[in-house]
């Protein structure tokens, strides 16, 4: 809710085939993970003389997970998202605030990331208009409770032409919590942020300023960093994004691995109610596991940015949207996840 925990410690260690005419939405329920389940250790570590630690981690609800990254021999796909929910809204179907796209790759051993803009002009199934594709997760929820995140799953995925395994959706609160959990953050910019109408919970202005250079951002600094639409530019504010995954994984790697993922099942329990994900502990640790080992150069970054859509006005409702180059998106697929990409 980015339910955004398991995105943030996916993150935290990190982040096409152009569709043809006659391609098919891709339900949910056929795309089955290739995660393994790995040996509860629980009854085992006396046995056969695993350390704690070592061997084995002991989470703070006192079970035993391998030490052992994901061995899976499959790209992985997650489509993280941020909900643009309030508290009072807790009950109600909310639009995605930003979306990424992350790409495991075991086999290159590898980690790509794309930052796609919430006003992209897309086709989401089961609508006749094409709409934001940031409100897929709302039309889902509306056509059933709980239906937000398939939908969602699936528009990517026939936008984008590539299979999309699982979510994780989260809302401000993940954020924040994880940030101070951390410490604070670091980022850098070269511009000022002076955005007089960023909004606060109420509906209202609480306004975000920031001068140029390097700064320590804490959680609530570090979600105005990330929110702001400072320039009214969705390109701009999904590199903002990227800096605070960024500073999330580099201060994390700063501190103890294993100590901050003991601390998972706890802030799971807390944040249950701002955090969607159909990733289960086992597998967030997993795969956190496997990309806290890859190396900063075998991370891709990218932002679907103006060499790859283009500013459009529709005439109905006269909407300020994006509309993908759709030619264009083939080559910014491969150089984010490469050349085999596609499924």
């Amino acid at each position: 809710m980015i339910s955004v925990f398991g995105f943030m410690i996916i993150a935290m260690f990190i982040l096409v085939r152009v569709p043809q005419s006659a391609q098919i939405a891709m339900p949910t329920a056929d795309l089955t993970p290739a995660l393994p389940t790995p040996v509860n250790a629980r009854s085992e570590f006396i046995a056969d003389g695993r350390r704690v630690g070592y061997d084995v981690l002991r989470l703070d609800d006192g079970s035993l997970i391998d030490i052992a990254p994901w061995d899976g021999q499959s790209r992985y796909n997650i489509i993280v998202g941020g909900l643009d929910r309030r508290q009072d809204q807790s009950n109600e179907p909310v639009r995605t605030d930003s979306l990424m796209l992350v790409s495991i790759d075991p086999i290159a051993n590898r980690i790509g990331l794309l930052s796609i803009p919430r006003d992209l002009w897309v086709e989401i199934p089961g609508q006749d208009e094409r709409d934001r594709i940031n409100r897929a997760y709302f039309l889902g929820e509306v056509r059933a409770t709980g239906g937000g995140p398939r939908l969602l799953q699936q528009t990517v995925s026939w936008n984008l032409g590539m299979r999309v395994h699982n979510y994780v959706l989260l809302d401000f609160k993940v954020l924040v919590d994880i940030v101070n959990l951390l410490g604070g953050v670091e980022v850098t910019i070269d511009y000022a942020i002076n955005d007089q109408r960023y909004p606060d919970d109420n509906y209202g202005y609480d306004p975000f300023h920031l001068a140029p250079g390097t700064h320590i951002l804490d959680g609530e600094d570090a979600l105005r960093f990330a929110r702001t639409r400072h320039g009214n530019n969705d390109v701009l504010r999904a590199g903002r994004q990227q800096q605070v995954l960024s500073g999330i994984r580099e201060r994390a790697l700063s501190l103890n691995f294993f100590e901050l993922i003991a601390q998972v099942p706890g802030l799971l329990s807390s944040l249950s109610e701002n955090l969607l994900t159909g990733l289960d502990i086992q597998q967030i640790v997993q795969l956190a596991l496997f990309a806290r080992d890859i190396d900063a150069s075998d991370i891709t970054m990218r932002v679907m940015n103006f060499e790859y859509v283009q500013e459009y006005t529709t005439e109905e409702y006269q909407q300020q949207v994006l509309i993908p180059i759709v030619e264009r998106l083939p080559v910014l697929l491969r150089n984010t996840f490469g050349e085999d990409y596609a499924p």
